[in-house]
């Protein structure tokens, strides 16, 4: 028996199609996912109520964040929506609940935007940059470009008050353009940026097909996997970082609001940062998959790494299970030496685990494929990193940052 609650919050992110989807993007690393899951795919009314119900009953603090995502979640009609919303207003304890959903955009309709307004949801919008970057690997089953209708989505969103930010993929067809990328947010008026980098590997046959081995196992911890071509190079990642800063920052700070600037900051004076690949540990976080399979993480969605089932187990046993506190803390038990005894440590701690694949100075494949990147970018802009910690902590806005350039 569980007898603890919680001494911070805990996030379980929800996927009610599963990995259904109405695209096709080559770099998806989610569509596989649907070989995974039992019955058909879609989350019923049943198990919605037990999770909403647990999720919520298992939080310590008075605020409480639902986050959707998939697969393509507007894939689900908008009944199954408001019941979920119906629900956390049954149970929500007079908690402050809110919600945030993640989707490509092509679905969004005059409908789902009024929706999401009347009930204030933050919608996260995929979208790679401009058009010749993002139709570059987000495309259509067919193949067939998707530019126009996020685009169109996005204009529906402005159009009814969605609060929106933008989650960018960096991948071998934007990332040479850092110029192109920055602005073309800053043109479309996006307020929230988050972009992070494509690193994919796979496990392949003879003739190029993925192995059964690689749909099943992910491949990093032991070395193996062959990089795929649409990744970033580490010494790209790092040229694509120091000079998207360099337009954010002389230009930005207080205005358009980017997740890594930020979470980097954070880290920078000492607090919890708002990413969970620059955080100490692995976050206190899950995932829920539609027919009610419990993961540790949203990018571990394999047999090895699964907890259990929602509707066998509660949330508070998942997530208090042996397995998912250990995969918490691999993250710092499993650190590389030369991450040690980096000064950067306080800033990255070794990035996330399913990027540690190149052979430490042990022989142990536990250094991250994209370190000299992050060395590049965290030596770059540390002196205004902290001319920034310094302005907080005498409580003056970060902007003052433009001091620097005078």
């Amino acid at each position: 028996m569980i007898l603890a609650p919680f001494s911070r919050p805990f996030s379980m992110m929800a996927k009610p199609v599963g990995a259904r989807c109405n695209l096709a993007c080559t770099y998806c690393y989610y569509l596989e996912k649907a070989n995974l899951t039992q019955g058909n795919g879609v989350m019923d009314d049943k198990l919605l109520e037990r999770f909403i119900q647990q999720y919520i009953e298992a939080q310590t603090v008075p605020f409480v964040q639902f986050t959707w995502h998939g697969g393509e979640p507007l894939m689900r009609n908008i009944r199954f929506f408001k019941l979920a919303l119906e629900l956390q207003k049954r149970y929500g304890g007079g908690r402050t609940i809110e919600n945030s959903i993640q989707t490509n955009g092509t679905l969004l309709t005059d409908e789902w935007c009024r929706f999401f307004a009347e009930n204030r949801f933050l919608v996260g919008i995929s979208i790679d940059g401009p058009r010749e970057h993002h139709d570059a690997f987000r495309h259509t089953r067919r193949g067939t470009s998707t530019f126009d209708d996020v685009m169109r989505g996005i204009d529906l969103l402005n159009k009814h008050g969605v609060d929106w930010n933008a989650l960018a993929t960096v991948n071998s067809a934007n990332v040479e353009q850092p110029r192109e990328f920055y602005e073309f947010f800053r043109e479309i008026g996006c307020q929230f940026l988050q972009f992070t980098p494509v690193v994919e590997r796979g496990i392949f046959e003879e003739g190029g097909r993925r192995s059964e081995e690689g749909l099943s196992k992910l491949p990093g911890f032991d070395g193996s996997g062959e990089l795929m071509p649409y990744s970033v190079r580490p010494e790209q990642w790092g040229k694509f970082l120091c000079e998207v800063f360099d337009l954010w920052v002389r230009r930005d700070v207080g205005r358009l609001f980017v997740q890594l600037f930020d979470t980097t900051l954070a880290n920078w004076v000492g607090e919890m940062p708002g990413v969970c690949t620059l955080s100490k540990t692995c976050a206190n976080s899950a995932v829920i998959e539609a027919d009610g399979s419990v993961y540790d993480c949203d990018h571990f969605v394999f047999p090895q790494y699964r907890l259990g089932n929602l509707r066998d187990k509660t949330i508070l046993e998942l997530i208090y299970s042996p397995q998912h506190q250990q995969f918490a803390r691999q993250k710092t038990d499993q650190l590389a030496s030369t991450c040690r005894s980096c000064e950067w440590l306080f800033a990255c701690h070794g990035e996330c685990p399913r990027n540690r694949f190149l052979p430490d100075t042990d022989g142990r494949f536990t250094v991250n494929y994209l370190c000299e990147g992050y060395r590049q970018f965290f030596q770059h802009v540390a002196p205004y990193m902290k001319f920034m910690a310094d302005e907080l902590r005498e409580k003056r806005p970060p902007a003052n940052v433009m001091n620097l350039f005078k």
